[in-house]
């Protein structure tokens, strides 16, 4: 027998000899994933979705109980996370779908969910290097958008996210969907105020700048090279004037002027790829 058929059978021998069946959505365990899935359990998350639960045992995150599907078996993706659990020895149930309609909190529900430890949150790790370059979310409260911003940050090279004041929870489980894993590699950092952050940024000699609609300058004027902390606002009410007044620098993205501001995400976007550029080009010209 292949080694891979090998490894198929031992999983498919432990699923179905070892493993707790859950075939009630009053079991107790059931309780368990909805209070995480509220965001009621503050040192937990809950991952919804094979790459979720794949990108998190990748990362070293401790996964306390997976659920699955016992059909989810048929899919290799599955089997390869099982495997990985199984030489773990990280507890695992099955769960009737009915009942994994229940676990995940998903509108059309995954085959596999699980309760994991939230990433050590340390407040040095985000100013790594000699130019760190960290993207500040104020009062940013739709959970898809902080997880973009967390996805767009890992992506452009940014040293790592704050996010302050009524922000949405980047490790709840729609901002967990959001980022798609790089709030398991990029290192997020959460303040009550966002005085907060802007000082302990300025304390580790980061620029302040601001983002707003108008009346900035524009991103492609401005130097992001250096140590930067850039600090976009919620939804509607963007950054508070007293904020903006106290940056270091007031950046805009040129728009028409039928629009009249963009997308907290998108914004965060545009200005981390400049800064992604800068940092490339001076790279390519160092000697």
């Amino acid at each position: 027998m292949h080694n891979a058929q090998c490894i198929r059978a031992l999983v498919h021998y432990c699923i179905w000899h070892f493993v707790k069946r859950i075939t009630s959505r009053q079991n107790p365990l059931v309780a368990r994933y909805r209070s995480v899935a509220r965001g009621e359990a503050a040192d937990l998350m809950l991952l919804d979705g094979p790459h979720l639960v794949a990108d998190a045992l990748a990362a070293g995150i401790l996964l306390r109980q997976v659920a699955l599907t016992a059909e989810a078996l048929g899919r290799p993706d599955v089997r390869a996370i099982v495997a990985r659990l199984v030489q773990e020895r990280i507890e695992m149930v099955t769960a009737a779908q009915p009942v994994m309609a229940t676990l995940s909190p998903v509108r059309s529900s995954s085959v596999i969910v699980a309760i994991a430890d939230r990433p050590p949150c340390d407040d040095t790790r985000p100013y790594a290097g000699s130019a760190p370059l960290l993207v500040v979310a104020s009062d940013v409260q739709d959970p898809g958008n902080v997880g973009a911003i967390v996805r767009v940050g890992e992506a452009g090279g940014a040293t790592g996210i704050v996010v302050a004041g009524t922000c949405a929870d980047p490790f709840g489980w729609k901002a967990l969907r959001g980022s798609m894993g790089s709030a398991f590699r990029l290192p997020i950092a959460i303040r009550e105020h966002l005085d907060q952050a802007v000082a302990h940024a300025r304390h580790r000699h980061c620029r302040i700048v601001a983002t707003v609609p108008r009346g900035g300058r524009s991103l492609f004027d401005v130097d992001l090279s250096g140590p930067v902390a850039i600090l976009v606002g919620g939804e509607g009410a963007g950054l508070s004037p007293s904020v903006v007044d106290a940056a270091d620098l007031r950046v805009t993205v040129p728009m028409e002027p039928t629009v009249d501001s963009l997308n907290v995400a998108v914004t965060a976007a545009l200005l981390v790829y400049e800064a992604y550029r800068q940092r490339s080009t001076q790279s390519t010209l160092a000697p």
